[in-house]
């Protein structure tokens, strides 16, 4: 979803970076793409509690574009499609490379980040806490977090 150009959300939908209550990280791009989109103590909120935010509080806050009800979703989200393919097609890729700052299919001012990202997953791979989260999520009980 924060990889995605457009959102149409149903109301009953939630989004969130749960990956702290297993001992984890949101290593695919989402530990610094939330802030990007929304505001960053939100989004910190977000990651280091790990809990959800409602369709309509990310509707609020600009990580997605509509919430209509979930029979409604894939309507929406062609209505949405439709709008864009009445648009000249290179004009539209061009806008979005340029908006999303993409050169030759990749964003070069994400390098730095997944570079960080792939160094720190490392670490918390090895780290008890990452273990003992990912064993409490298979035995379907609480983690007991040792902090290492």
């Amino acid at each position: 979803m924060l990889a995605s150009d457009l959102a149409v959300a149903a109301e009953t939908a939630a989004f969130g970076l749960p990956e702290v209550k297993r001992g984890l990280v949101a290593a695919a791009g989402g530990a610094f793409r939330l802030g990007r989109q929304i505001p960053p103590k939100v989004a910190m909120e977000a990651m280091l509690t790990g809990q959800p935010i409602s369709a309509e509080r990310a509707l609020q806050l600009g990580l997605v574009n509509r919430v209509v009800p979930a029979d409604r979703l894939l309507d929406e989200a062609f209505a949405l499609a439709d709008l864009i393919v009445e648009n000249a097609p290179v004009a539209v890729q061009v806008s979005k490379r340029i908006a999303a700052g993409i050169t030759d299919g990749a964003i070069p001012a994400e390098e730095a980040d997944w570079t960080r990202t792939t160094s720190e997953m490392g670490r918390l791979f090895s780290s008890a806490d990452a273990k003992e989260g990912m064993r409490a999520f298979a035995e379907k009980r609480p983690p007991h977090w040792k902090g290492e």
